[in-house]
């Protein structure tokens, strides 16, 4: 007959934590005490799930060179440093996430962004990674990885910055430039790590010595890196691990703040008066300034209209959001009649036809005191239909049928207007809010 526990009449428990011989009943103050004490033990115990380092959100892809030009050894202490990268980054659920993708001739991904998000499981995808040789084909890894890896199916995570790690020992066979055009074009931000720079006798076989300012996301010291050799390489670690969490650097991610062009349309009539024209330049300058400007991220551009239209700015004339604000202050009142209909095909024709057509959205933000002496129907509707998103900005006398037939839809939330040029502030957040909104929506 089997005996239970409570049935029995008394327990004796022993160990290493006990007196040998203590006797415990069941229901004993003691012996609830014990229970206690080993509950409290085994939750102390369980480790707490690693959901990864939240002040460093994003996805990464590592180039590995995998080629004969680093050899089986340097290869195994290129994963290490790797690893020690990967550990150091805080990966995990709620962190940043990591894949692989070997140069070598052809390139190969060795697992992506949603196949492993915890670090012992990176570390050990890391190191059963294969020496492949042939090659150092950086550029076709990179326009690999740009064109296939970063992707919602592979792991990619929505508003999460893009980044690729290359490593490159010695020099790539190819080349890079037209690849990391792909890349940037697409979003990602290419840090470029050098090792072992080539010997004065190698430079011969060095396709194009630029190869490292041509393939990084922005020439800015900050997405190149230099490590003299693979040894020693621990103290390089934490550096470029800040690097690639400083998600305020990330010109190359595309958000709605530096994937944009936007042109201001500003009326230069009469009844405008210097000192509210100064005004309007207030909040044009304080929109601007909520954009990161430079040669691959968001551009200004203005036309400024009366009867006739006048480009203050193009597109490709600042390349940084400094000499845009100058430019816009800059702007000097001209004084005339209203034709806001003509103004919008003329930014259309001078402005936007030039412009390089690239992953930017675009935007025309029209700020008028008045009812236009032209037609401007027509003309804001083959703006949009130019892919164009259209906001007005009335004042005083500007009719609001006028500025709800030139905004794009829906109407409520791309047209405004106020009495008086002091309250044009108030609608800065909402355009701006705005435009990232519509960023984010489908053309």
């Amino acid at each position: 007959m089997r005996q239970h526990w409570w049935s029995a009449p008394r327990t004796v428990l022993s160990g290493s934590s006990l007196c040998s011989g203590q006797e415990f009943m069941p229901q004993s103050p003691a012996f609830v005490d014990l229970l206690f004490t080993a509950k409290k033990t085994v939750k102390k115990n369980v480790k707490k799930a690693n959901n990864g380092n939240k002040d460093c959100k994003v996805d990464i892809a590592f180039l590995l060179d995998g080629s004969y030009n680093i050899g089986r050894r340097r290869f195994n202490l290129q994963k290490n440093f790797i690893s020690k990268l990967a550990l150091m980054l805080g990966i995990g659920p709620e962190g940043p996430h990591l894949g692989i993708v070997q140069v070598s001739e052809n390139p190969k991904t060795e697992f992506y962004l949603k196949n492993f998000t915890q670090p012992k499981d990176v570390v050990f995808a890391i190191k059963e990674v294969a020496f492949r040789g042939g090659n150092t084909n950086t550029g076709k890894a990179l326009r690999h990885t740009a064109e296939t890896f970063f992707t919602p199916e592979n792991g990619a995570r929505r508003g999460f910055p893009r980044v690729t790690v290359m490593f490159v020992d010695g020099w790539p066979s190819d080349d890079i430039e037209e690849a990391a055009t792909v890349a940037r074009e697409s979003g990602i931000n290419v840090f470029l790590v050098s090792v072992a720079k080539p010997a004065p006798e190698e430079l011969g076989m060095v396709q194009d010595r630029g190869f490292v300012q041509k393939a990084v996301c922005k020439d800015n010291n900050s997405f190149s890196y230099n490590m003299p050799s693979w040894f020693s390489t621990t103290k390089f670690v934490k550096p470029l691990a800040q690097r690639l969490c400083a998600e305020e650097q990330m010109l190359c991610s595309k958000t709605c703040y530096n994937s944009v062009n936007i042109a201001f349309l500003i009326d230069g009539s009469s009844s405008v008066g210097d000192s509210n024209f100064r005004l309007v330049l207030d909040f044009i300058a304080n929109i601007v300034d909520a954009f990161e400007i430079s040669d691959i991220g968001s551009k200004i551009g203005a036309v400024q209209f009366t009867y006739d239209q006048k480009k203050e700015i193009g597109f490709h004339d600042y390349t940084t959001k400094e000499d845009t604000l100058a430019a816009v202050r800059g702007i000097r009142y001209m004084s005339g009649g209203t034709a806001t209909g003509e103004a919008i095909s003329y930014t259309v024709s001078n402005l936007y036809n030039p412009l390089k057509r690239g992953a930017n959205r675009n935007f025309i933000v029209i700020i008028t005191d008045g009812q236009s002496y032209d037609e401007i129907r027509g003309p804001a509707v083959s703006a949009q239909k130019e892919g164009i998103t259209v906001y007005s900005v009335g004042v005083a006398w500007a009719p609001m049928e006028d500025l709800k037939a030139m905004a794009s839809e829906p109407k409520e939330s791309h047209a405004f207007f106020t009495r008086e040029f002091t309250g044009l502030h108030q609608f800065e957040q909402p355009i701006i809010k705005g435009i990232c909104r519509d960023f984010t929506e489908p053309h």
